[in-house]
């Protein structure tokens, strides 16, 4: 039976673009590009796990969310729900942690890069969204 984790994923607008994180080299899927985010702890909410993953990935606050969409993805060896918010503020300067490169994208600009198999759709829906 595959693993299956639940995470979310925020989508920071500044203006019309996007923040995407580049996963480090060394990381499972390294290289991929990504929705900053990360995996929901027992008894956590996913509220509260999106507040956490951005200060722990990119040293800022969310301070105004609003959850979209939930994606469900099958790897070869992990099932994986994403629970997508839109981010439209946040206290503090952007700073990348845990080896991870950002970068503000347009949604066409998104569309260039090489995103994880379970964000491809969302890349995708952004394009018509903003």
């Amino acid at each position: 039976m595959k693993k299956a984790i639940t995470v979310v994923a925020g989508i920071v607008w500044d203006n019309d673009r996007y923040l995407a994180a580049r996963r480090p080299d060394t990381a499972p899927f390294g290289g991929f590009w990504e929705f900053p985010g990360g995996k929901i702890e027992p008894e956590e909410t996913p509220d509260a796990a999106l507040v956490r993953e951005f200060q722990e990935e990119l040293d800022i606050t969310p301070t105004k969310w609003e959850y979209w969409q939930t994606v469900t993805h099958e790897y070869e060896e992990l099932i994986v729900t994403l629970l997508f918010f839109h981010i439209t503020s946040f206290t503090g300067t952007i700073a990348p942690q845990e080896g991870h490169t950002v970068q503000w994208v347009s949604p066409e600009e998104a569309c260039k890069l090489t995103f994880l198999e379970a964000d491809i759709p969302i890349v995708q829906a952004l394009t018509t969204f903003a």
